[in-house]
């Protein structure tokens, strides 16, 4: 699964830079050219007119895009880009951190986009020289997934569709928090994969699904994006609920393994191990919706 393979990449490189999404964009005019700010508050200058030739270089990135109705502009994605169905058929170029960057200056790129600040680091150097546009996404909640969503519908000229997706996450996110408001918060535990456990800290947008869905991650006051937990530090913070993904390759132990490694835990004691979707929680698209809500659905199922 694509964040699992980056995390251990981020873990190695343990350099991830700290920033917003850039809840507004900043456009101006100047030579021809149009200047935005992107997630990590950098200026990136793309021609005059809209992008013609986009390489995504994340699965969500694939998702937003196709989701903008620009799928025959997408010429190039990642190996993990497995949605829609049509991004199939992309030419590939490698992984999300190390792409292979000869074929995809072949390409002809106008315009890569990426979605975190250790995926740029990789990139900028040879991708500046050549003056191809690098725009890097980086949401850190689900609100400014949203707003990562039309801050590109501006860099790609499609910015009526963009507000329709934003706009429709908005009413899903607003009726999930009105859902839950009068309900007790619970304790979760989310298990991105084990070997070692790595959860998600306080500036993660799987945090922040975690707070609208009416749940409290153990992990929320961690600073650290993606911390290791011991067993023993999970048991004395007393979970109500684990949350792991339904499927996420050989990195996600078993029911069997979780109920076994945290059979003391409130969350094992009374049943509350709850499965989700692992492309709907920990790919930061428009899918993210379909994410909290099936979270909700977890922590609260009695709720109406």
């Amino acid at each position: 699964m694509f964040l699992t393979r980056l995390i251990s990449t981020i873990l190695i490189l343990a350099a991830i830079l700290t920033s917003g999404c850039g809840r507004k964009m900043e456009v101006s005019e100047g030579a021809g050219n149009r200047v935005f700010t992107d997630g990590l508050k950098r200026r990136v200058v793309i021609g005059s007119t809209p992008p013609r030739r986009i390489i995504s270089l994340a699965p969500n990135i694939t998702e937003i895009l196709f989701a903008l109705g620009l799928g025959e502009k997408v010429v190039g994605v990642t190996a993990y880009c497995d949605y829609p169905e049509e991004a199939k058929n992309k030419a590939r170029i490698g992984d999300t951190i190390h792409p292979d960057l000869e074929r995809l200056i072949a390409m002809r790129p106008d315009l890569v986009v990426v979605s975190t600040a250790s995926q740029l680091e990789s990139l900028a150097g040879k991708l500046g020289e050549l003056s191809i546009p690098v725009y890097v996404t980086n949401p850190r909640t689900v609100r400014e997934v949203a707003a990562s969503i039309l801050a590109l519908g501006e860099v790609t000229g499609a910015t009526a569709r963009a507000s329709e997706i934003a706009t429709e996450m908005e009413r899903r996110i607003s009726a999930v928090e009105s859902r839950v408001k009068s309900l007790p918060r619970l304790k979760v535990l989310y298990v991105l994969q084990t070997a070692p456990l790595i959860t998600a800290g306080r500036n993660t947008f799987i945090n922040d699904l975690i707070d609208l869905a009416g749940g409290i991650s153990i992990s929320g006051a961690e600073t650290a994006d993606y911390p290791q937990f011991s067993r023993e530090t999970v048991i004395s913070r007393a979970p109500e609920v684990i949350i792991a993904p339904a499927s996420h390759g050989a990195g996600v132990v078993s029911q069997d393994d979780l109920r076994r490694d945290f059979a003391t835990t409130p969350a094992v004691k009374f049943n509350r191990i709850v499965r989700v979707n692992p492309d709907w929680v920990d790919r930061p698209g428009p899918r993210i919706i379909e994410g909290l809500e099936q979270m909700a659905q977890g922590l609260h199922p009695k709720s109406p």
